[in-house]
């Protein structure tokens, strides 16, 4: 292939999860033979731990993706330098952060007209995620102001790379978050009271367009064709009236814009055949669990080996969430559960602690029970001269880690699991 192939990915969320590790294989097939790949750190840059997410994620996509990327730092002194490797960059990525601090970056940097040129010429594979997703409309959303600083929601100007495209809309990812329990945290955290009154606001010729968590719009810049793609729905919302279209569903953009002008109908959940030309075509079946989940699940799991009395169920419902949590930790999402998924664990092996230690002390327990009537016969069968038979009965005790020595004073006993004597676990009992 001598060229990338045209592709706009906007992604709810997950974007570097095991949840979205198919549809970035899909993606990165689109791409030529050793493919220059951009991760645009921007969204995140004013993060003192910004290096580390960007090695994660490059180390996420190498590993799971077989693509090897470079980042473009947010300090880069040559805006310049930075441009030119976007322009020519056959696959760009961007996620997490804030999206008001992206924009402004941005804007100073003049690298969302870069960002808009690559979705006009339809060049090369553009994958905007989270934050960065926030940031592809004619309007985007404050969320760090909004939602952590309190401040009163408000539009901010986009970059507007879906109106190259003729899609007068504000994009909305995390657009099912249900992270808030008992607060409703939908909307990238809006809630619906301060969504409906940021609607009113927008034109009467635009849209929001919600993209569920670990779900993903693409658009074929080169077929004019949109397809949903993962766990969820992408949602063309007007005046609180939503149109929802779910996974595996095409559209022409024709009929994207028409949703989003409010003159089309709702699309048909019978998802197109798939074919070689068609990116990201899997069916929200075969997405991984989210972690979230995950840990509900190994939970379970644990819960019910537990009830059942099965230390090797228990253990290994630990193991497996060890493992979860080890595949999630390149995610680049602070809010994704995380540190909750290792409060669950921690606590599943709180619960093992007494089980082990009641049978760590169990032997010797049940040995105090035992030992003392068997020694006491045996030491009836030594009255009795039956000196052979109480030999027997010693070396029996000593096979089972029973150790026994005669005294003038009676008979003592110890028990040595190991073989050895061990300090700390005497126990006598005297004829």
């Amino acid at each position: 292939m001598d060229a990338a192939r045209g592709i706009l990915a906007l992604m709810g969320s997950g974007e570097t999860s095991p949840t979205m590790v198919t549809l970035h294989r899909e993606l990165a097939a689109h791409l030529r033979h050793e493919p220059r790949a951009v991760i645009l750190e921007t969204p995140y840059g004013f993060q003192v731990n910004r290096n580390a997410i960007s090695a994660g994620a490059r180390e996420y996509f190498r590993r799971s993706v077989g693509l090897t990327t470079v980042v473009a730092p947010d300090t880069d002194p040559d805006p310049d330098g930075v441009r030119h490797q976007l322009r020519r960059a056959d696959w760009v990525f961007s996620g997490p952060g804030s999206p008001s601090y992206a924009l402004g970056r941005w804007h100073t940097q003049r690298v969302g007209e870069i960002l808009h040129e690559r979705v006009r010429r339809a060049h090369g594979v553009t994958v905007m995620a989270s934050a960065a997703a926030c940031t592809v409309g004619f309007a985007a959303l404050p969320v760090y102001e909004v939602y952590k600083a309190g401040h009163p929601p408000v539009w901010l100007d986009g970059l507007d790379l879906t109106g190259a495209l003729g899609l007068r809309v504000a994009v909305i990812p995390h657009y099912d978050n249900a992270e808030g329990g008992a607060h409703d945290t939908r909307f990238c955290y809006l809630g619906e009271p301060r969504l409906a009154a940021l609607e009113h606001e927008l034109p009467d010729d635009s849209a929001v367009l919600g993209i569920d968590e670990h779900t993903a719009l693409l658009i074929d810049l080169d077929t004019s064709l949109a397809r949903m793609w993962g766990r969820g729905v992408m949602t063309v919302r007007r005046r609180g009236v939503s149109v929802p279209v779910g996974a595996g569903t095409v559209l022409t953009l024709d009929q994207l814009r028409n949703l989003v002008g409010g003159t089309g109908r709702a699309p048909g959940a019978i998802p197109a055949p798939r074919t070689a030309d068609t990116p990201g075509a899997a069916p929200a079946a075969d997405s991984p669990p989210t972690l979230q989940e995950a840990v509900a699940t190994s939970e379970a799991r644990f819960d019910g080996a537990h009830a059942a009395r099965d230390a090797e169920g228990m253990v290994a419902a630990v193991l497996d969430l060890e493992a979860v949590i080890a595949a999630w930790g390149a995610d680049m999402e602070e809010d994704q559960g995380g540190e909750w998924a290792r409060t669950v664990l921690r606590g599943m092996i709180r619960q093992c602690v007494p089980h082990a230690q009641r049978g760590m002390d169990e032997p010797q327990a049940t040995l105090e029970r035992i030992v003392p009537p068997l020694l006491d016969l045996r030491g009836q069968l030594r009255s009795r001269s039956a000196y052979d038979m109480a030999d027997h009965l010693r070396d029996a005790l000593a096979a089972g880690g029973v150790h026994v020595h005669d005294s003038p004073d009676g008979s003592e006993w110890r028990h040595t699991p190991t073989g050895k004597d061990r300090k700390d676990a005497p126990a006598a009992s005297s004829e």
